[in-house]
């Protein structure tokens, strides 16, 4: 039995493993039914309550979206028996499905995030797996990545949930080589497949995988609300988005963003929820001026409402660190370590709490 010890990203994972073992990156397009339409209703072919969406729903016509997919060396799209565990990555509010990539940087022409993957799999720590790094804007202009409160772009983001629910995740299993199949809806499937996803996001998407996995507030401009904004960027809460805990067991955040919800109301829902979260990854820079203030307050209480509803809690300070890839990658590296294992099966903590 192995127990994972939470420590910084090993500056020699920055760089390629020899070709053989790299994965390889692929732009993809799909199809999407849930998205927020240019008059801010929500276009679903589901059956979606409007009181639980907080807005008019709609039919319309389905947008075309693109993201990346980083499949593992040997990935053979041809070899059916061979499955594999899936990783969704989130993006920041000016990012998009190449920020994890591009806004990382490169190593000798090697995105670094392919880097760190490629080594952590060579190196047996984990194993090969797809990462899917989608737009995580859910909306008819979610090419647009302006930070404007009052964009239909920026609603996008807190409905995103919708759109991983009923088009991406199905996409990718009916596409690649997964563990998971969305279209078991068997109690005993659902239980499997949770087990074989996992999701975390940096900033903005660390506020998603918060707000729309475990079940926060959906937020929209203080123009249509009529209310005040919280937070001074002129977002105020709406409506309370379900969660998608029966989709994933792992949940990463990495230097959540403002909007994200507190800690009572995350653990609430977590609660409330059928199913327990196994893990929940929690980290930002000690000198972030950007997310410590949402960080601390989207953790207070959490682990105290959550109960025994969740399994495994990280909190871990990056010492001096601040909003940028530094504290990310560490995040993305010790998050993909801990995600996919049987817990019951190493002698490891219930709450981590660690500086870094």
């Amino acid at each position: 039995m192995v127990r994972i010890n939470v420590t910084g990203l090993p500056d020699k994972y920055l760089w390629s493993v020899i070709e053989e073992r790299q994965g390889f990156v692929q732009e993809i397009t799909y199809m999407v039914n849930n998205y927020i339409n240019h008059s801010r209703q929500l276009v679903t072919s589901g059956n979606i309550d409007m009181d639980e969406a907080g807005r008019e729903i709609v039919t319309g016509d389905a947008l075309m979206k693109k993201c990346n997919i980083y499949l593992p060396a040997g990935y053979d799209p041809n070899d059916v028996a061979v499955r594999y565990n899936v990783l969704y990555l989130l993006h920041g509010v000016g990012g998009n499905q190449y920020e994890w990539l591009r806004s990382n940087g490169k190593v000798k022409e090697r995105f670094i995030i392919c880097n760190i993957f490629d080594n952590l799999i060579a190196n047996g720590e984990i194993e090969p797996l797809i990462i899917v790094f989608p737009n995580g804007r859910s909306a008819y202009d979610w090419t647009d990545s302006s930070f404007n409160s009052e964009g239909t772009n920026m609603l996008g983001f807190y409905y995103f949930d919708y759109e991983l629910r009923h088009d991406l995740i199905p996409f990718i299993e009916l596409n690649y080589n997964t563990y998971a199949d969305i279209m078991n809806t068997s109690h005993e499937g659902i239980k499997y497949n949770r087990t074989r996803r996992a999701i975390a996001g940096l900033s903005m998407g660390g506020m998603q995988a918060l707000n729309l996995i475990l079940g926060g507030y959906r937020y929209d401009s203080t123009l249509f609300t009529g209310t005040k904004s919280h937070w001074n960027n002129g977002l105020d809460k709406t409506v309370l988005a379900p969660g998608l805990i029966d989709l994933f067991d792992y949940v990463g955040a990495f230097s959540n963003a403002p909007t994200s919800s507190d800690g009572k109301i995350l653990g609430s829902s977590l609660a409330s929820c059928a199913f327990k979260l196994q893990l929940l990854y929690t980290t930002c820079g000690s000198e972030d001026g950007v997310a410590n203030n949402s960080f601390l307050n989207s953790i207070d209480q959490l682990i105290h409402e959550a109960g025994d509803d969740l399994a495994h809690y990280y909190e871990i300070i990056i010492k001096d660190g601040i909003h940028d890839f530094n504290v990310w990658n560490n995040g993305a590296y010790n998050f993909s370590r801990l995600a996919f294992r049987n817990f019951d099966d190493q002698l490891m903590s219930n709450v981590v709490k660690k500086v870094l």
